[in-house]
């Protein structure tokens, strides 16, 4: 199957975004923020405080916001103005970071939170326009192509941002100043990608447009929440979405607090992170091939058997080379997994309500690295090791298998 011109527009949005997922969220605005922090007389336990308090307003935001906004977003014509308020504000307030002085540090963490909401704000339309470019068979193949263009993207983008970083700006800059100029490259380049789908992409799925689009958006949201039970197959979906995808997003945060525990350095993790990002490209394409050959649901069965392999295997965690190991193996299915539960999901959801269950969806996806961390630190403090606690996450995926393993192999019918 070949990709059409509106359908690569929606693609290259991950690639867009991408440059704001690694550059400013993952490697560089965390330094920059506790360097520019401290630097302002902030002690270092204050300063990684405040920025877990931004990181957790931010997230809170738009899991309040999510459903709300989705709802209003299926009305004719509001979803890609959404997209574009949105991704228009995350542009900015990235702009904002590299051009904030460096004595406003409390400023910093606001145009953070906002950045946040439009980045995060913007993926819940995007994520929802899925049903638009697709039909259902579609899906699965639209969908991973994404995610896996969205990794090369942000690779592509990283490596850029590196080529300044070891240069020292070509001899002209400091280290301050290459993260500012990192800031404005991730806003360069989400800007430049994201004129496509503005120019392509349209709503075609939507509810006739109503005099009072707040009031009713609060009003289904409130009723699809009273009669959740009316959509029973989605519902346990979402549930071992949220058990499987807590698993997911954990390994992530918290693979270099256990990669430093057995002795990697910074540099080293930093070349582990693009190694991930370059397997996760084709094999997300890979899964998109799967899906097509076995089913949705198969994909997902094998990428969770993956990552609950991968937490066994943590157990014989000692080396560099163990760790290596490991960061590849999560790199085949990261990408495959996010990239069919959001093919699946968009199958099943109402075509004319995909935002507003998308809301839902990235509720979520938001709260999730909320219990599987906590698990993580409760075992190594019990155990006194980090390969231990990272062993312990099997369990989210164990729920994630047994509940999405028993949805019947056709759960497309959600009434």
């Amino acid at each position: 199957m070949k990709l059409n011109k509106e359908q690569w527009s929606w693609v290259f949005y991950d690639w867009a975004n991408s440059g704001y997922g690694i550059i400013v969220t993952t490697a560089v605005l965390p330094i920059y923020f506790k360097t520019i922090a401290q630097a302002n007389g902030v002690t270092a336990a204050n300063a990684t405080a405040f920025w877990g308090y931004a990181n957790s307003i931010g997230t809170l935001l738009v899991a309040l916001l999510a459903p709300f906004l989705g709802a209003l977003a299926d009305y004719q014509g509001f979803k890609k103005r959404l997209l574009v308020g949105f991704t228009t504000l995350g542009m900015l307030m990235t702009l904002g970071l590299a051009v904030l002085p460096t004595t406003q540090w409390r400023w910093l963490l606001v145009i953070y939170v906002l950045s946040v909401l439009g980045y995060s704000g913007g993926n819940l339309f995007y994520d929802s326009f899925l049903t638009d470019v697709s039909t259902d068979s579609q899906m699965d193949k639209i969908s991973s192509t994404g995610y896996g263009f969205g990794y090369l993207g942000g690779v592509i983008a990283f490596i850029l941002f590196m080529v300044l970083e070891f240069t020292h700006g070509f001899g002209h800059l400091s280290s301050l100043a290459v993260a500012r100029w990192g800031f404005a490259l991730a806003a360069i380049w989400w800007v430049i990608f994201f004129i496509p789908l503005v120019r392509n992409v349209r709503q075609r799925h939507a509810l006739t447009t109503t005099t009072r689009p707040l009031r009713q958006s609060w009003s289904r949201v409130w009723q699809t929440i009273r009669h959740l039970r009316q959509h029973k197959y989605l519902a346990w979906f979402l549930v071992a979405y949220f058990c499987y995808i807590d698993g997911v997003d954990t390994i992530f945060t918290m693979a270099t607090s256990i990669g430093l525990d057995i002795g990697i350095t910074s540099t080293t993790l930093i070349m582990v992170l693009l190694v991930v990002q370059l397997v996760a490209f084709p094999c997300s394409l890979f899964y998109g091939w799967l899906a097509a050959k076995t089913s949705t649901r198969t994909g997902i069965l094998v990428a969770i058997v993956v990552y609950l392999l991968i937490c066994l295997d943590a157990l014989r965690l000692h080396t560099a080379a163990d760790f290596w190991l490991l960061a590849v193996l999560v790199g085949t299915s990261q990408g495959g997994i996010q990239a069919l539960s959001r093919s699946y999901f968009g199958r099943i959801v109402p075509k004319e309500r995909s935002s507003e269950f998308f809301g839902f969806y990235n509720i979520l996806g938001k709260f999730s690295a909320v219990l599987g961390p906590v698990l993580v630190g409760v075992v190594t403090q019990i155990t006194g090791q980090s390969r231990i606690g990272a062993a312990s996450l099997s369990i989210l995926f164990i729920l994630g298998l047994v509940i999405f393993g028993t949805l019947p192999h056709d759960a497309t019918d959600n009434s």
